[in-house]
């Protein structure tokens, strides 16, 4: 477990609103949480709503002024601070006889807990003994980490008044980076998306990023990665700047909500077991590298193995599947993120979409080509967002309006990038490709790609302004929703204890869908998806694509061979349950081997 936490789980950070709050829900329950600060007009425009719900004075930080992006994230995150940490405050003081806050904080922890189990023992202790122990359990309550996420890629430049470009630190990324940098935030970043070189370097400047006397590190660098090799190769880079990792967070692409980042077909088990195999050697190596380069640089150095842990998260449903990523691959922890979107305590989800999640069958979450990133998107099929899209289609006028640009990097046919979703760049395209596509039939399958990708910056923000009565600007109130597609087998809206519950095992939550292993969940997604990849290239396939498809089929061979080991190795699950998991690993094999990928020799 993290020994910072006093729970297991945190919740990761979901779309650009619907945790853009969270700490403030659960901060004061010791549940760690991850913001999106990549939106600083959203920042800003939750800023008041929370200054207004707690009567704090807000002063607002325009657009135009110097450096707002990193100063409306700065003034933000210090309120989210400010809040849990009064609301700590008050929950130290309260009365256990009359105040059910304080309580609830105790009853959510594990079992596994002290502060949990000395809680309990309340009742079963003589009269005078009860007021002691209630003082003992004022010190176990500490908050949950008010976290922040940034996705390295999107790092686009800015322009000022008259259109040139303002220097590199006023990009996206690290303009963001700055504010929580200058925060007063002690909690950890995640970097998602892959290696930036430039915002890694930029790290380098801000104190809080180094250890201090004491080995301790006030803002903590965290790596989203989607296997071992990623978190050598992006740890080494921050290492040899002497900048420690204290968390690598493996997340299965597939199997989440929000963008897929799709491996080769290496699978989320054989993944963890390298990690679990080689994390001594891992923080070893980079333990050298980071006090060499602190050496270097005249800093201090880490005299002991400074607390680094490895988290993972992605289609667990289960306390049984909790347990298992804890215990049996040892992780310190795990996320827990779509089932949350049912819990209106913890997340921002509009009403009407919140009806819709909590009725939502299967075929309604899907793998969408959605995102202007060009990554697969996790989508739901009945969101208002879809619909909006599908009825700009229909009026002949597909694409968005295009004000926040977050996702401009197409320059196909402008020297400014562009977004691929925006009515301009689709306008422009669909031209191209009615002067260059002859077939009427190719014609419209090229045009219906096209029109697919659609606005996130609006739609994933929306949420969250529409729950606190704010309008969203130029009256874009449709809402994009991206949960994994795990959220399948939950139907239902729960109360935050609820929830905790069942990720502790004290109640099930699932409905009666029937549901594999969260293994085999993510097989099944990825035979999918290799599938879908293979018959796009019958026509035509390259020495590239051949070797790529057949790499990915045979990692997903020998993750089956794998979990069938893991099946008969660990007994986490009833015999008929085990069994059904090892019959379907059989018949998705089975499947695989039906796949004939042609070899194509390359060229030259």
């Amino acid at each position: 477990m993290n020994i910072s936490s006093p729970h297991s789980f945190h919740i990761p950070v979901m779309g650009l609103g619907f945790t853009i709050d969270t700490p403030v829900k659960v901060g004061r329950y010791g549940i760690s949480s991850v913001v999106s600060i990549i939106e600083d007009e959203l920042v800003e425009s939750m800023r008041e709503v929370i200054c207004r719900n707690e009567g704090i004075v807000f002063s607002p930080i325009h657009a135009k002024d110097y450096d707002s992006r990193a100063n409306r994230i700065t003034a933000y995150l210090n309120v989210l601070n400010n809040v849990v940490n009064q609301q700590i405050a008050k929950l130290r003081v309260a009365d256990f006889e009359t105040n059910q806050e304080i309580n609830k904080y105790f009853e959510m922890l594990p079992e596994s807990s002290y502060a949990h189990q000395l809680y309990n023992s309340i009742s079963m202790a003589p009269n005078e003994d009860r007021l002691l122990i209630q003082e003992q359990l004022r010190d176990f309550i500490i908050p949950g980490s008010i976290d922040v996420n940034i996705m390295t890629k999107l790092d686009k430049t800015n322009y000022d008044g008259d259109g040139n470009a303002l220097p590199i630190e006023f990009c996206d990324a690290l303009a963001a980076f700055r504010g929580y940098a200058n925060s007063d935030l002690s909690s950890k970043i995640i970097f998602s998306a892959g290696l930036n070189p430039r915002l890694y370097s930029y790290c380098e400047k801000f104190n809080d990023f180094f250890p201090d006397e004491n080995g301790n590190i006030k803002k903590k660098i965290v790596l989203k990665v989607s296997d071992y090799r990623s978190a050598l190769i992006q740890g080494k880079y921050l290492a040899k700047k002497g900048l420690w990792i204290s968390e690598f967070r493996i997340e299965s692409g597939i199997n989440c909500g929000g963008h897929a980042f799709i491996s080769n077909g290496m699978l989320l088990g054989p993944i963890l077991q390298e990690f679990k195999d080689k994390r001594d050697e891992l923080f070893q190596e980079l333990l050298s590298e980071c006090n060499a380069a602190l050496k270097l640089s005249n800093k201090i150095t880490f005299k002991s193995m400074p607390v680094t842990m490895i988290t993972a998260q992605g289609g667990i449903g289960t306390s049984i599947e909790n347990n298992l990523l804890l215990e049996y691959f040892n992780l310190d922890a795990t996320g827990w993120g779509s089932p949350f979107l049912l819990v209106p305590e913890a997340t921002n989800v509009d009403k009407e979409t919140l009806a819709k999640l909590a009725v939502a069958k299967k075929d309604d979450y899907y793998l969408s080509n959605a995102s202007p990133l060009g990554v697969p998107f996790n989508n739901f099929r009945p969101s208002s967002s879809e619909l909006q899209r599908k009825e700009r289609i229909d009026r002949n006028r597909p694409g968005s309006p295009c004000y926040k640009k977050y996702l401009s990097s197409n320059t196909e046919f402008t020297e400014k990038p562009i977004c691929t979703a925006s009515r301009q760049y689709q306008k422009l395209k669909i031209e191209q490709l009615q002067n260059e596509i002859l077939d009427e039939q190719l014609l419209k399958v090229e045009i219906a790609k096209l029109e697919e990708k659609d606005c996130l910056c609006e739609g994933l923000g929306a949420p969250a302004l529409l729950i606190n009565h704010v309008t969203p600007s130029h009256q874009l109130s449709a809402v994009t929703i991206c949960p994994g597609p795990n959220l399948a087998y939950f139907s239902g809206v729960f109360s935050l204890k609820q929830m905790v519950d069942h990720i502790y095992g004290r109640m099930n939550l699932l409905n009666n869908l029937n549901r594999p292993s969260f293994f085999i969940n993510e097989l099944e997604l990825y035979v999918d998806f290799i599938k879908e990849e293979f018959n796009k290239s019958l026509n035509e396939i390259s020495a590239k694509k051949s070797t790529y498809l057949q790499t990915f089929k045979n990692n997903l061979i020998d993750g089956i061979q794998y979990y069938e080991s893991l099946f008969e190795k660990v007994k986490v699950v009833d015999v008929a349950f085990q069994k059904q998991n090892l019959q379907m690993l059989d018949s998705i094999r089975e499947t695989l081997n039906k796949l004939i990928i042609p070899v194509v020799p390359a060229k030259g």
